[in-house]
């Protein structure tokens, strides 16, 4: 009986520790793209099909597009292959505003996941 409490207590402080990690939630790239400011200097992850890539020597940047809207990723670690769908976290950065709309707004990655 005692060795069963101790395994529900380690479970339900697991269960709060992954709960409770600042892990990024997935958001659409249309809500970042209607109010980037919104998100600027904080983490996002942001998952979808890239559409196009650039890279040379292990850094460059591709485009994601998510159905809700397209997102260019800086990259450190290489860029995936137009095409496969992936998963990205990082912190968002923007250029300038111009007549209301942004331009320049890039995911500086930290992390990736690949399917």
């Amino acid at each position: 009986m005692l060795v069963s409490k101790k395994l529900a207590a380690f479970v339900v402080l697991m269960a709060a520790t992954l709960l409770f990690t600042a892990c990024p939630s997935q958001t659409s790239i249309g809500k970042i793209n209607a109010n980037p400011d919104r998100y600027r200097g904080k983490e996002i992850g942001i998952a979808g099909r890239v559409t196009d890539s650039y890279g040379a020597m292990g850094v460059g940047a591709y485009e994601i597009d998510d159905g809700t809207g397209r997102i260019w990723v800086a990259t450190k670690q290489g860029v995936p292959s137009r095409g496969s769908r992936v998963g990205a976290k990082g912190y968002l950065h923007n250029g300038f505003s111009f007549n209301g709309r942004s331009y320049g707004t890039v995911v500086e990655e930290t992390d990736r996941r690949s399917r």
